[in-house]
């Protein structure tokens, strides 16, 4: 028989979701490697600082009219979903009015946000740009919370793949038509790029809202019926993630300006801080491909659950988020560390790179876990938790900022994250247990994967003394090829043991 037909239909369905996420997850993350490549040698690594340096305005907008909304749509629509279409044309309406209202707010201030809030003055002809992108992503968001509640995910996942196309596609073009021209390629490329982005993915959704629509038959009712309790659920939200978006832009603005009460240059600040942003932090990010794409379908999941009354059901989503979150986070503990200074200097060609990529390799199994558990406790309706342990973990990770960055330079920062991501863990385990009881077994997901990853290690050396690439293929490649290895070998072990223990009876 085939193993997936034991699963039950969610768990199939729910399985089929999460892979499809992945997959277009890692796709989009592999195009956004090459993306990433392409602006560090276009407009360098000061230049990806000051970019970055925009972007906390754009965060606080989509926290205000997007992502909030999206989460509450996705939550109240699984839980009622024979109001689904109601529920969303309630949430877009909200989302649209507030986002063309922050767009013009933005256009009309650059100048003052630019000086007063960024500290940046130069970051004030990039700021409408950005503005003229909220509507757009807000739009995005609504219609993708609608299909995450409908537990549908293909348009959502396929969005992201046409994002990421359209924007390298348009961004090379316009780059080739500038060179052409002798014209310089300055930052403005890369807002324009984000701008390009949120257009088409907002026109691929409502592309595919007009054609494959989440439901068949237009429920009835009065849509004005929804917003109260649309706004019970987003309110909430709204203000979580408006406070969480304040510290994180003032943790981002902060950054350069403490670099330069360390000894920097503004322009070396911004250059160490775009090549952290915009060139480490993507490769410890690649991987979350996986646990975001099951953060994303685990709280409409378990707000259904808790809607049924269901505590088991809970109770799975619980294990197997914290087992698959170890998995991966030990997994790449092993390949950063190994790797980290060759695709560091290879990809990017700054060694910097390379070693900030091994220090903050210790920080995936904690933002994993985080990102998981985070949202469960978000489906369990425990927004105000999540707010308050997400806030302790910034200011800890602030406290790094402005008083360890001055005297220790941006090591203060990697640690900061490494201890911030693992106060937020350790918070969110904590408050499951209090709420449900699930199945922790330390031997399983932590001693027995690292035992793993140590074994597929030493083989892969072993077999690399006999056949090895080394010189043959570029650095990169090489790299690459070696982490397949090592990856292929750590999850057929782990799928043996399994395999085992499923015939002993232990599971």
């Amino acid at each position: 028989m085939n193993p997936l037909q034991k699963l039950s239909p969610k768990k199939q369905a729910f399985l089929a979701s999460t892979l499809l996420l992945t997959a277009t997850g890692f796709l989009c993350r592999v195009l956004g490697f090459f993306y990433r490549i392409f602006l560090s040698r276009t407009i360098g690594a000061e230049g990806l600082g000051i970019y970055n340096m925009v972007h906390p305005v754009f965060g606080i907008c989509f926290a205000l009219c997007a992502g909030s909304i999206q989460t509450a749509l996705s939550q109240y629509i699984a839980a009622h979903a024979a109001q689904g279409r109601k529920i969303f044309y309630t949430g877009l309406s909200l989302s649209l009015s507030m986002s063309f209202f922050l767009a013009a707010l933005i256009c009309q201030n650059s100048e003052f946000l630019a000086s007063r809030f960024l500290m940046t003055p130069q970051c004030a002809s990039y700021l409408p740009v950005m503005g003229i992108s909220v509507p757009f992503a807000a739009l995005h968001a609504c219609i993708n919370g609608y299909y995450y509640g409908m537990q549908k995910s293909r348009v959502p996942a396929f969005s992201q793949v046409a994002e990421q196309v359209v924007r390298m596609t348009l961004v090379f073009l316009l780059t080739g038509f500038l060179s052409a021209n002798g014209r310089p390629v300055t930052v403005h490329l890369a807002v324009t790029g984000h701008l390009i982005g949120e257009v088409a993915a907002a026109g691929f959704t409502l592309f595919c809202m007009a054609i494959f629509p989440p439901q068949k038959r237009h429920d009835g009712g009065n849509s004005s019926a929804a917003l109260l309790p649309l706004l019970s659920l987003a309110l909430p939200l709204m203000g979580n993630r408006l406070v969480l978006n304040l510290l994180a832009s003032a943790e981002a603005i902060w950054i350069p300006n403490r670099l330069q009460m360390s000894g920097l240059t503004g322009s070396d600040a911004f250059a160490v801080y775009g090549v952290l942003t915009g060139m480490a932090l993507p490769f410890i990010l690649f991987p979350s491909a996986i646990t975001n794409s099951m953060a994303v379908l685990l709280l409409p999941s378990v707000a259904q659950a808790q809607a049924e009354g269901n505590q088991k059901s809970i109770a799975a989503c619980i294990a197997l988020s914290l087992r698959y979150s170890l998995y991966m986070g030990i997994l790449c503990i092993g390949i950063f560390l190994l790797f980290g200074n060759a695709l560091g200097t290879s990809v990017f060609h700054d060694a910097q790179a390379g070693r900030f990529i091994r220090i903050l390799a210790w920080l995936c199994p904690f933002l994993y876990l985080a990102t998981t558990t985070g949202s469960i406790l978000n489906g369990l309706g425990r927004t105000r938790t999540t707010f308050l342990q997400n806030t302790a973990a910034l200011l800890l990770r602030i406290g790094f900022v402005l008083i360890g960055i001055p005297r220790f330079g941006i090591l203060a920062y990697l640690w900061g994250m490494l201890a911030s991501e693992l106060f937020l863990a350790l918070l969110h385990l904590y408050s499951l247990r209090r709420l449900v009881i699930f199945a922790w077994n330390a031997w399983e997901m932590i001693v027995k994967p690292a035992a793993l990853l140590l074994i597929s290690i030493g083989i892969h050396l072993f077999l690399k003394s006999f056949f090895s690439f080394s010189g043959i293929l570029p650095v990169f490649l090489d790299s690459a090829l070696q982490i397949c290895f090592i990856s292929i070998w750590y999850g057929g072990l782990l799928l043996m043991f399994h395999e085992a223990k499923k015939r002993t009876g232990d599971i």
